[in-house]
């Protein structure tokens, strides 16, 4: 006589997140709207990259969704500037998640443009969740070191555009460039890799020029 065996059927932690992922992301291109996750570890210079992104991305209006696990200088700053931007705080989560997208977008009332959702200071968990975003970019910087797309292969692997801030440091800072670029390619053969400096400026249009193109070719 057999045995009955129970077969446990696990559903993807990721299923329920990744199906509200999908609605917003459709709303938001039907709004005209295409959202960037932007990714990058804590000081990577993500606030500094959407600040210089914006003041080149003169054609559309741009929205911002910044992403902490608690605080909201970014957001002031931000606001300061007269960007239309919302705050929110995981209270300790490491990244954002697409209920919280959907909610802060509402609450943006936003149509037409470029949103861009500043996630959590993390190389990890960011790059594991979909938050409704037409693409990710992720922000990388010389003075982490040129191990990184070693040490944290998936945020290489899944980003869209990489860019590679405080390139104005080269000459003080030991970053061995090939090794950093061996790295990315290994694991993704078609992001652009674009060297900027958040403090002087270097790079970034060419990173505006990039989103412009995608944006286009949503419309």
């Amino acid at each position: 006589m057999s045995e009955n065996k129970e077969i446990e059927i696990m559903q993807s932690v990721y299923d329920k997140n990744d199906q509200v992922a999908a609605k917003i992301r459709d709303s938001l291109t039907e709004s005209g709207i295409f959202a960037v996750n932007v990714m990058g570890a804590p000081g990577a210079g993500k606030t500094t990259s959407l600040i210089q992104l914006i003041k080149r991305l003169e054609e559309v209006t741009a929205y911002v969704i910044e992403g902490d696990i608690e605080a909201d200088f970014d957001t002031k700053t931000l606001q300061s500037l007269g960007v239309k931007a919302i705050q929110i705080n995981t209270g300790g989560a490491c990244h954002l998640d697409s209920p919280l997208i959907g909610q802060a977008v509402e609450d943006l009332h936003i149509s037409d443009g470029v949103l861009f959702i500043e996630n959590i200071g993390n190389l990890v968990c960011p790059a594991e969740f979909m938050i409704g975003e037409h693409a990710k970019m992720l922000i990388s910087t010389v003075t982490e070191g040129s191990d990184k797309p070693y040490k944290y292969p998936l945020a290489f692997e899944k980003a869209d555009i990489i860019l590679l801030n405080k390139c104005d440091l080269l000459p003080y800072v030991d970053f061995d460039e090939d090794f950093f670029m061996k790295g990315v390619r290994a694991l993704n053969k078609t992001a652009p890799v674009i060297r900027v400096s958040g403090k002087t400026g270097e790079g970034y249009e060419k990173a505006a020029e990039w989103i412009m193109e995608k944006i286009k070719k949503q419309q």
